[in-house]
């Protein structure tokens, strides 16, 4: 099931304790040292007590979970937020015992909030950031003033000082939303891939089932029709006695069940080398087969550009070719009033199929994105023919995925955007998908792929 990209879950644990433990020690070394060169080197007269006491607080938490969890302790969202909420204010008093927004180093608060935007969902983050722009309001009128051995405040003109406010507000509110928008993007891309490796696999392995079936069929026909001879010859043998001749007959009748069967599993596919290869008519059917009784008509057209070329280019049967095929007709049929059209054009460079529908088509707005996973649906109203279908999403973003990794390009249009003289002109068309690949690279190659064919190869599953 889907997760809202926007919204990352709440019951996934994906931070390692462990991982902002050693974050945090980088930030105690880097503020120690801060405080030393501040101290040694430039001679300022700061809260020493009170920032070596924050200070040690960071330590001791630290302490406390390096000895109390484990080293693989994963952090739920509301353990993370917590964490870096503790090291936000840490932060923050810090700032506040040395300079406030006078402090070069109060920009590091938008570091806390940038962090949370890839472990914790928006709505925590948000919270966050609304903490961070607090404490920095808050750091612009209350502060303890750097001051050096001899009494001199240091600070900056107040123009600077609100100038400083100001960078800093924007960078929280710009890198965190920057940021949300990236790893939202990352985690649906990822999401999507996983979907369409599961779709290629399970693609596989049903043409894989298909060979092996046909495969077994071809063995075990001989061994059949051994035992159905024997059996018939028994059954002749065993005249005279009606309850071992009904046995053998059995048999015999089993014997050719099994055979009806194999032969008819059989059909959905063969492993030989032969059917590695197809006639792209072929391909496409097999893609088409599940929607050709959905009430809709699908009509097909197989072009040549000229009469030398005239056979259908045969080319790989690819598990990604299929799916993808059958994943765009899929959505032509789904939105289409009544008929669909699948037409196929080569010459002697390249193959292209169009997949055109006679429905709404695609919103303009959409075009340059159709293909992004998670769209929601083709038209802005829903479909009541369709209640609750989303579609334009997944299944599209898995379609140009596998088709892209055979080596195609794909476009999208609506009718009135494209040229349409082979088609009737009376026909209202709707979306317009059009597939295409370089010949070399898809139709079978001469050579040692067309080598003589030899015995099946044993399939494993």
């Amino acid at each position: 099931m889907h997760q809202n990209a926007n919204t990352a879950p709440k019951n996934r644990y994906w931070i390692r304790l462990r991982t902002l433990v050693l974050l945090r020690w980088w930030a105690i070394i880097g503020q120690v040292s801060a405080l030393i060169i501040a101290q040694r080197l430039y001679d300022l007269n700061v809260e020493t007590g009170l920032c070596y006491a924050v200070i040690g607080v960071s330590i001791i938490s630290n302490l406390v979970a390096a000895f109390i969890y484990p080293e693989n302790k994963r952090l739920s969202e509301s353990e993370t937020f917590f964490v870096v909420l503790f090291d936000l204010l840490q932060l923050g008093v810090m700032l506040y015992l040395t300079g406030g927004l006078n402090n070069p180093f109060s920009i590091l608060i938008v570091g806390p909030v940038t962090v949370s935007v890839s472990a914790l969902s928006a709505r925590s983050t948000g919270a966050l950031g609304l903490v961070a722009i607090t404490i920095v309001s808050l750091l612009l009128f209350y502060f303890l003033p750097l001051r050096t051995e001899q009494g001199v405040i240091l600070s900056m003109p107040d123009i600077f000082r609100f100038g400083n406010w100001a960078a800093i507000i924007i960078g929280i509110v710009f890198l965190g939303v920057y940021s949300r928008w990236i790893v939202s993007e990352m985690n649906a891309m990822h999401d999507a891939l996983q979907a369409t490796q599961m779709a290629l696999a399970r693609e596989q392995k049903l043409t894989d089932l298909g060979g092996v079936v046909a495969a077994a069929a071809h063995e075990m026909g001989t061994p059949l029709a051994t035992i159905k001879l024997t059996s018939s010859e028994l059954a002749d043998e065993l005249a005279d006695q009606e309850d071992l001749q009904s046995d053998a007959l059995l048999i015999r009748e089993q014997a050719d069940r099994c055979r009806d069967i194999l032969r008819s599993m059989g059909r959905a596919g063969k492993d030989d080398l032969q059917m590695r290869y197809a006639p792209i008519s072929s391909i496409i059917g097999e893609a088409a087969e599940p929607h050709l009784d959905r009430g809709k008509t699908l009509n097909f057209d197989y072009t040549a550009a000229n009469k030398n070329n005239e056979q259908h280019p045969v080319i790989q049967r690819r598990s990604e070719i299929i799916h993808g095929l059958r994943n765009l007709i899929q959505n032509a049929v789904d939105f289409s009033q009544n008929e669909v059209w699948i037409e196929t054009h080569w010459n002697a460079d390249a193959v292209s199929i169009r997949i055109m529908d006679d429905g709404k088509g695609y919103p303009l707005d959409m075009i340059g994105r159709i293909g992004d996973p998670f769209m929601r649906r083709r038209s802005t109203a829903p479909d009541p023919r369709r209640p609750g279908y989303d579609g334009m999403g997944l299944g599209l973003f898995i379609a140009k995925t596998l088709l892209e990794r055979s080596g195609a390009d794909l476009s999208f249009a609506n009718g009135t955007e494209t040229d349409n003289s082979r088609l009737d002109r009376s026909k209202k068309l709707g979306a317009i998908v059009e597939v295409k690949w370089s010949r070399k690279q898809l139709e079978a190659q001469e050579g040692a792929d067309r080598k003589p064919l030899g015995e099946n190869q044993p399939h494993l599953v």
